[in-house]
């Protein structure tokens, strides 16, 4: 399950969050916000608590928006001690986002050694 997060409780939730944060921007009427879904939520079941995902409707938080300078939808950040570490914008689909929450994953198995033991899923539809 993705946690909504808002204006008035981004900066609990993911500025001051001890664990990184993957932001999703996204909003209803987002076709391609849907079609991640899946993935996303199969990325936060490989990290555990490694990392942490909230979704952020981009439409109801508009300063949100403005802040971050969202350029288009989905917009994924990836926030680290309030900083953004990751900007994943302008995909085209699920390969491309595959490709990119891949290269997180990598990053962070160096970073945190618990994360690198943990067990493997495949994110895409690729067959073995």
């Amino acid at each position: 399950m993705v946690l909504s997060v808002s204006e008035r409780t981004f900066t609990q939730e993911v500025l001051e969050s001890p664990i990184p944060v993957l932001v999703n921007f996204e909003a209803p009427w987002c076709g391609l916000c849907r079609i991640i879904q899946p993935l996303l939520l199969q990325f936060q079941a490989q990290c555990g608590e490694q990392i942490k995902l909230v979704g952020v409707n981009a439409d109801q938080n508009f300063k949100l928006s403005t802040t971050y300078r969202l350029k288009s939808l989905p917009t994924l950040l990836l926030i680290e001690n309030g900083i953004i570490q990751y900007r994943l914008e302008s995909f085209r689909g699920r390969d491309d986002l595959r490709l990119a929450l891949e290269e997180i994953k990598v990053s962070y198995s160096k970073r945190y050694p618990i994360y690198s033991n943990a067990k493997t899923v495949d994110l895409g539809c690729r067959k073995s």
